[in-house]
């Protein structure tokens, strides 16, 4: 378990609201997905509820790339819940942080991401408080605008061309390195990202859509675990 973290500032707290605004906003790139959705075959429909219940956008597009190569639906379902499985990693991580019971809790779980994860993480240092409001903010915010979104690229793909052209899909990873970027300024810290980076590089090679996810991320906690627990003996 994490050590306590300080009292959050009111500061700190709206820097934090403020910060997964921003970042919300970057759930645009939904119209990407709506529009690849429907282009694999899926009603756009089929493709709005996907987004509203399976909010994992990795996991939504490796579906909907098993539907465009004609795979099986339980395919299609096995590739996204290998790549969904890394948002139970981010729970644990995130379980001191978030509600335990009733339907906040039940929201929390749609709400674990990666992106969400990363902001609670970014923010932890400087209290509770601010982790919670940034996870929140984030989560609500990329929530609505990648649904609204996935609705607009679902029933507008005609008009909307090639996706791909539009750059959207570089929107999210692009967010997500700026926030691991402080971090990454850590030598130990890099190195265990370049590990895990390379563990996943590999295993695309070796195994199916997912586990290189699975492998990378497994390889990241527990080099960040180790950290943690050799700054609690000291």
């Amino acid at each position: 378990m994490s050590p306590p973290s300080p009292p959050a500032s009111p500061e700190a707290v709206r820097t934090a609201r403020r910060d997964g605004v921003g970042l919300g906003l970057l759930g645009v790139y939904g119209v990407s997905f709506g529009a690849v959705a429907v282009a694999s075959g899926l009603s756009p429909l089929q493709a709005v509820v996907l987004s509203a219940v399976g909010f994992t956008g990795g996991s939504q597009f490796a579906f909907a790339g098993v539907a465009a190569a004609g795979g099986a639906p339980l395919t299609g379902l096995a590739s996204a819940w290998l790549l969904g499985v890394r948002n139970t990693l981010y729970a644990v991580r995130l379980t001191d942080l978030l509600p335990r019971r009733g339907w906040a809790r039940a929201a929390a779980a749609l709400l674990v991401i990666d992106e969400t994860t990363a902001m609670a993480v970014r923010h932890e240092p400087h209290g509770a408080a601010a982790a919670r409001a940034a996870f929140w903010t984030t989560g609500i915010g990329l929530f609505a605008t990648w649904n609204l979104t996935t609705v607009l690229g679902a029933y507008g793909v005609q008009a909307l061309g090639d996706p791909a052209s539009l750059g959207l899909d570089a929107a999210a990873p692009a967010a997500f390195l700026a926030l691991l970027w402080p971090y990454l300024r850590q030598r130990r810290t890099a190195a265990v990202a370049a590990l895990a980076a390379a563990v996943a590089l590999v295993t695309t090679f070796l195994a199916p859509a997912g586990v290189p996810v699975l492998a990378g991320g497994a390889v990241a906690l527990l080099g960040l675990a180790d950290r943690a627990d050799g700054r609690g003996r000291a």
